[in-house]
């Protein structure tokens, strides 16, 4: 099959290696310097790319925010992924808690402060900015000072934008990912990211500092229901929802309750689910892009996988710049995923804030976490710095 991948950053490297690994011939819209083991690289507009091929999968939230399936589907090209309309479940985070609200799915409490509005917080909440902010735009605060002093930060970086405050509640976060042609889903293994900067959970939130795949936990089944339904309410309220759904979940006390949705691959979820992934994922997300999903399920990896981020030490207030003098070897379960790198005058150099994903399939989760962590020894550039507790 010919498919054109969009984006270029450590999840499209892992969709990539996943495709190219079945004989699929990729042709890319972004340059990341892995790709070019892969496919072909031709930047440009995606619907011109798009004509000689048989998908489009997008990676990222942003095209898909800004309407490209709309245009592929007008154009007759098979997208993998949902339109402008079904991704405001990821593009307005308010439209996404009023959604669960129509549709009754569990979710914490929330106040809509609107663009302008002079905001005094009486509690602890968790603050989030309306739009796309690439996995950064959320405050977890723990006083009523700091969640009004974050509503003001939200408020200067998008002035003309509302702002969203849910209640903050304690447990387990579950990442879960469904592939859905609209009306029927399929679930892969649930996953945890681990978002704060430094171990313990310390620190800012970033894009997400590692991944580990599957997590069992008892209220499984009761998530995929939950997917379900969200997929059914976005169908009812005409808007149905093709591509990958991720439900983020909190598993409180009160049972799990959806966080978010983002209408993409998660990253470094992706990683550890493409390294589990155990068949051609092709003809699934064909199948979710054309409205009829294969029969079953996919076909997935006993054991686990754990990614590991590997950053510059100023993330993420700075991207990293150093030289990449040495980086891991890959092997068929442990695979060195490129983010933020790029070629300089034929040196690979590490230039983004989130430079690489570590992700190694091991026999248990232990396995696989030893062995995604032992990649880090193979590693050379300064300043690369990473979370010790991805896992744990």
């Amino acid at each position: 099959m010919k498919i054109l991948l969009v984006g270029g950053g450590g999840r499209e490297h892992a969709l990539a290696w996943a495709l190219h690994r079945h004989g699929h011939t990729l042709t890319f819209t972004d340059n990341n310097p892995a790709f070019a083991e892969l496919g072909t690289v031709r930047t440009g507009d995606p619907l011109a790319l798009a004509a000689a091929v048989n998908l489009v999968v997008i990676g990222p939230e942003a095209p898909l925010a800004a309407g490209l399936v709309n245009r592929l589907h007008t154009a007759g090209i098979p997208a993998f992924g949902p339109t402008a309309a079904a991704a405001r479940l990821e593009s307005s985070k308010i439209f996404g808690k009023r959604f669960c609200a129509r549709q009754g799915l569990p979710a914490p409490g929330f106040t809509v402060v609107e663009a302008g509005e002079n905001y005094t917080a009486t509690e602890a909440g968790v603050v989030k900015l309306d739009g796309l902010a690439a996995g950064k735009g959320v405050w977890v605060c723990n006083s009523p000072e700091e969640t009004t002093a974050a509503v003001r930060t939200a408020q200067q970086l998008r002035p003309d934008a509302a702002v969203l405050i849910e209640e903050k509640l304690t447990g387990r976060e579950l990442s879960l990912l469904a592939i859905s042609d609209g009306e029927r889903i399929v679930c892969l293994p649930g996953a945890r990211d681990h978002k704060r900067r430094y171990d313990g959970d310390r620190g800012p939130n970033t894009g997400g500092m590692g991944a580990v795949a599957p997590v069992p936990v008892p209220e499984l089944a009761a998530c995929e229901l939950l997917m379900q339904r969200a997929v059914a309410g976005m169908a009812a309220e005409g808007n149905p929802f093709r591509g990958v759904l991720y439900g983020g979940f909190m598993l409180s006390p009160r049972g799990p309750e959806l966080l978010e949705f983002n209408v993409r691959f998660g990253d470094p979820e992706c990683q550890p689910l493409m390294m589990l992934w155990d068949e051609d994922p092709a003809p699934w997300f064909l199948g979710a892009a054309t409205g009829k999903l294969p029969p079953g399920k996919p076909k997935i990896h006993d054991g686990a996988a754990c990614c590991v981020v590997v950053c510059g030490e100023g993330y993420p207030e700075s991207p990293a710049h150093a030289p990449i003098l040495a980086l891991p070897q890959d092997r068929d379960d442990a695979v060195c995923f490129q983010a933020g790198t790029k070629r300089i005058d034929g040196q690979l150099w590490a230039t983004g804030g989130r430079v690489l994903g570590l992700t190694a399939r091991g026999a248990t989760p232990e396995e696989a976490r030893r062995r995604a962590y032992a990649m880090t020894e193979e590693l050379r550039f300064e300043g690369a710095s990473w979370r010790l507790d991805i896992g744990t």
